[in-house]
Parts: structure tokens; sequence; C-alpha cells
């Protein structure tokens, strides 16, 4: 499944609240070098477990959805299930270690 972006309130619900299932938000920037360098771990994320959809919103084009769900640092991974939060974590890192923290592994 294809990274999306949901960089405007409606976008947000639509793609993360109103999802069934699991949904990995990645608040990023574009000024963010660990952010830059997480995504082709996303896209590798999303190819290995299809079954989690993968969302980008930027922080600075969201920064009350940002806030909203205590983004302090980024990049910062916020796992839904069924539009309520279910774990996060914050921090570059390998997929294998980002898949574990979250508990999609």
């Amino acid at each position: 499944m294809a990274v999306i972006h949901a960089d405007d309130p409606q976008s947000f619900q639509d793609a993360v609240l109103n999802e069934k299932g699991r949904v990995l938000v990645d608040f990023w920037a574009n000024w963010c070098g660990p952010c830059r360098m997480m995504a082709p771990v996303l896209e590798e994320l999303s190819e290995k477990y299809p079954d989690v959809k993968v969302v980008k919103t930027d922080v600075d084009q969201m920064q009350e959805t940002a806030v909203q769900y205590g983004v302090s640092s980024i990049p910062a991974f916020v796992l839904f299930e069924d539009g309520a939060v279910k774990n996060q974590t914050v921090g570059a890192m390998s997929l294998s270690m980002l898949a574990e923290k979250l508990g999609i592994a």
C-alpha cells in the first residue's frame, strides 16, 4: 500500500480517524533530516505490512493536530486502530525497531 499524505483537517479525518483497522501516522516536516531519512523505511513498512495504512502529516501545516496528539519532537509516529491512538514513538530508527516499538510486528 502506498504512503499517503493528510495535510489538512478533513483529509486527516478521512484517512486516519474514520479508517477501520491500523493506521500509522508519521508527523514530519520537510526541513527535518531524520524525517526525510525515514521516508524509505515507511515505504518498506507499507509493503511489508499491507494491513497497516501509512499516512504522512506535515506538522507545519497541521500544527493543531500535532499538538492534539502530543507531538513535541519529530519524526513522531502514532499508531491508530479504528480511529483511536494505540501506540506511539519518536525518532528515526530501523524498520524492525519501528515495528517492534509500535507493536506492528
